[in-house]
């Protein structure tokens, strides 16, 4: 089976970089399964796990969106924020899961709120990752 290089990128380090055959993620549009020599294409990301599958083995990341770039033997994905499930303290993703649910809560202003939601989907994701 066919390969191409798979690397995640976020302004502090780059997170990921292996050959890979398969990768699944979660654009604006709905999830999207690139293979080997994938048509190009640029597309916005949600904050949801992106699968790796390389050699019989599946990396799972947690990515806090951003944008991935396809192209034909390589696909670059540039995040906001991403960590291998090895990486993801979870009684932290936790607490941070339970100080967003209680802003939301709290209903306070409209800019606390889209805060407290975005907060919620990554903590929520970073938990997802580690529990598969």
């Amino acid at each position: 089976m066919s390969t191409f290089l798979v690397e995640i990128v976020t302004p502090e380090r780059k997170v990921y970089a292996e050959t890979a055959n398969m990768v699944s993620v979660k654009g604006i549009a709905g999830e999207l399964g690139i293979l080997p020599n994938h048509i190009p294409l640029v597309t916005p990301l949600r904050i949801a796990p992106v699968s790796i599958k390389r050699d019989g083995k599946v990396d799972v990341l947690a990515v806090g969106g951003g944008f991935i770039e396809v192209r034909k033997d390589k696909v670059v994905i540039l995040a906001e924020s991403a960590e291998l499930a090895s990486e993801i303290d979870v009684n932290r993703a936790q607490a941070a899961k339970q100080r967003a649910e209680e802003r939301l809560a709290a209903k306070r202003d409209e800019v606390d709120f889209k805060r407290a939601e975005l907060a919620l989907q990554r903590a929520t994701n970073r938990i997802n990752v580690t529990e598969r």
